[in-house]
């Protein structure tokens, strides 16, 4: 069953228990506080903020720091297995080459796959949770897990043509990275 969340505290709930307001789903709990910003004038339906540049850098460096220590601990778990290979007379370099193709498939695949439970799960990776950030579609949905495995791959778009698709960020009425245009998502701030 699909969750969908309320756009005020973020927590998950089932279609019906939601209240709609134009493209902004609102929970019981928070329907009083939501209207009563309507009636002043402070919040209007479907309004994201967007999250800049230097919060969304340092949401990257939180998540690079987390990825970064398990595909060490991964590393040193194949360094010592190629040693105690190379200790038990497997001194062949095509083993040793191939544990470290195996280390290197494994740190690919536990990339991939914290960025895309994450974001399909929660809608933000630990350091945009961190930094109060949540990736959704254009109309403020939440993504989907197959969205947010491409929005993987298409972060290498963004930084193979020397950053630019990052610096696109600071640049865009919307704070778009290449990587967003192309998936149809916002990086927004979490109300």
């Amino acid at each position: 069953m699909e969750m969908f969340y309320c756009s005020q505290c973020g927590k998950p709930f089932n279609e019906d228990e939601l209240i709609r307001f134009g493209n902004v789903l609102v929970c019981a709990g928070c329907k009083p506080f939501y209207v009563q910003k309507l009636r002043e004038g402070v919040a209007t339906t479907g309004e994201m903020v967007y999250a800049g540049f230097w919060i969304r850098v340092g949401a990257s460096i939180i998540d690079g720091i987390v990825m970064g220590i398990v595909n060490t601990l991964i590393g040193l778990i194949v360094g010592l297995l190629i040693v105690f290979v190379a200790g038990r007379g497997g001194h062949s370099p095509a083993v040793a080459l191939g544990l470290d193709a195996l280390n290197i498939l494994i740190s690919i695949v536990f990339s991939v796959g914290y960025v895309t439970y994450f974001l399909g799960k929660f809608g933000a990776t630990p350091g945009k949770m961190a930094c109060g950030l949540k990736v959704v579609r254009s109309d403020g949905e939440r993504i989907s897990y197959g969205r947010a495995f491409g929005r993987f791959f298409a972060n290498y778009l963004s930084a193979m043509i020397l950053c630019i698709g990052y610096i696109m960020v600071a640049f865009d009425d919307e704070k778009r990275a290449l990587h967003d245009r192309i998936c149809d998502t916002r990086v927004i701030r979490k109300s």
